[in-house]
């Protein structure tokens, strides 16, 4: 069946030792033959960055192992921001689903088929807005092989077109559409970490895209599925990224290698799994300020 598979959309720009580890464990994926790559290769924002920029487009127009790779060199630089929104846009309404991958990212040589299902099984249950690659590393008892939470992860991630298409990016309006009690909750029982995002690329401090897919899942009351144990590492944390610090304590998780999920029909935010990941942010102990600096970088990127 033609288009069985969703395509693959991946963001690079300027770091070829990254890219060529993402490439290399998608390259291991048991879908990755049955796969289309779209690659998306921002134009450098800088004199300093051509040389780094343009080692990476040399690399990727080598690439094999995909049903077909794509590469989209765009001619001036957009930033990741636009460049995500855009390039997701114009990928889904092609395709109608997307899995979407940036240049930092590596994956269990089950992450493809694990993203696939989950596209198949769940396209016609409207609750379901998102699917997550990656977890977070807490504690997995009494919890089964997946499990549904209003937290959007956006590191390996994929949805359809008929939710993409409700993506707003507008802070202004969540400013004045959310309650106390909204924010409190879209915000993990004031955690200091999500809402502080949406204030900040109002006032222009930052400029992401990630926090406004999850307040417009958390607006449409949807909910995102991830898998218990994690399907992505993320190797951006090494302080390499333009924004972003080093960090072991999310690096090197044991990446889950089960190919038989058993899925649920039964779509309801997990009270274990949300308990848990509240318990995680509540443990950070840095100061707000220095916090909410380091996680939005790394967790929503590097404009």
């Amino acid at each position: 069946m033609e288009n069985r598979y969703a395509p693959i959309v991946l963001f690079v720009y300027n770091r070829l030792d990254h890219t060529k580890k993402t490439i290399n464990t998608l390259q291991n994926n048991t879908l990755a033959s049955e796969s289309e790559l779209f690659i998306y290769s921002d134009a450098a924002k800088n004199q300093v960055d051509q040389n780094s920029v343009h080692e990476v487009r040399k690399f990727i127009k080598s690439i094999t192992g995909f049903k077909k790779v794509y590469i989209i060199e765009q001619e001036i630089n957009l930033g990741l921001a636009k460049s995500i929104i855009t390039g997701v846009t114009k990928t889904i309404n092609h395709y109608g689903k997307v899995i979407v991958m940036e240049d930092d990212i590596v994956t269990s040589p089950h992450f493809l088929q694990f993203m696939n299902k989950s596209l198949e099984k769940y396209e016609s249950f409207k609750d379901v807005w998102h699917v997550s690659g990656w977890s977070y590393p807490i504690d997995t008892s009494k919890l089964d092989d997946i499990y549904f939470i209003r937290i959007m992860n956006c590191w390996g991630w994929a949805t359809w077109s008929d939710r993409w298409n409700s993506f707003e990016k507008n802070p202004q309006a969540l400013l004045s559409e959310f309650n106390k009690d909204d924010i409190y909750n879209f915000d993990i029982e004031n955690s200091k970490y999500f809402w502080p995002q949406v204030i900040a690329n109002l006032k222009g401090n930052i400029n992401t895209w990630a926090i406004f897919w999850y307040a417009t899942i958390f607006k449409n009351k949807g909910l995102c599925l991830a898998p218990t144990l994690t399907y992505v590492n993320n190797i951006g944390l090494d302080g390499s990224g333009v924004h972003c610090e080093a960090d072991s304590t999310l690096e090197n998780l044991k990446l889950n290698h089960n190919d038989r999920i058993v899925f649920s029909d039964s779509i309801i935010e997990s009270k274990v799994a949300y308990e848990r990941i509240r318990q995680f942010f509540k443990s950070q102990k840095k100061p707000l300020l220095i916090r909410l600096k380091n996680k939005v970088k790394k967790f929503f990127y590097r404009f």
